[in-house]
């Protein structure tokens, strides 16, 4: 493992163990960085390719990640984010079927927005760290 891979795999177990912390199981952890990283990465596809993004205008990364997110009303925003993505037609609707916000502290979902996956460029990483990861 490169130590730009390590660094960042330590970097989401780390935040694990904080969510670990706050009650949510392995299963629940992974489900909530799976979907973040998911919308993440969908909007940096759409803004490489150009094409138009999957994910629908309102429900977007850059929405989530918005300044003014913050406290409740991001815990809102994104609670309503995956009860809509669920109901969306085609892989979109299979992938978000049934998701549920997990994390019910703002601050840390602001956190791991902002900090842990808003910050890294994930789609110009190597395979490996993804998988990694």
């Amino acid at each position: 493992m490169s130590e730009n891979t390590n660094h960042l795999t330590n970097k989401l177990w780390s935040y694990c163990h904080v969510l670990r912390d706050d009650g949510l199981s392995y299963q629940d952890y992974l489900e909530q960085l799976t979907f973040l990283l998911f919308l993440k990465m969908a909007d940096e596809r759409a803004e490489l390719t150009g094409e138009p993004s999957p994910i629908p205008a309102g429900y977007r990364w850059s929405d989530l990640s918005a300044p003014s997110m913050t406290g409740e009303k991001l815990e809102a925003h994104y609670r309503k984010t995956l009860e809509d993505l669920a109901k969306q037609t085609g892989m979109l609707g299979l992938i978000f079927r049934k998701s549920q916000n997990k994390i019910q502290d703002p601050a840390k979902l602001r956190q791991l927005i902002v900090e842990l996956i808003g910050k890294e460029q994930w789609l110009s990483l190597s395979a490996d760290v993804k998988g990694d990861a």
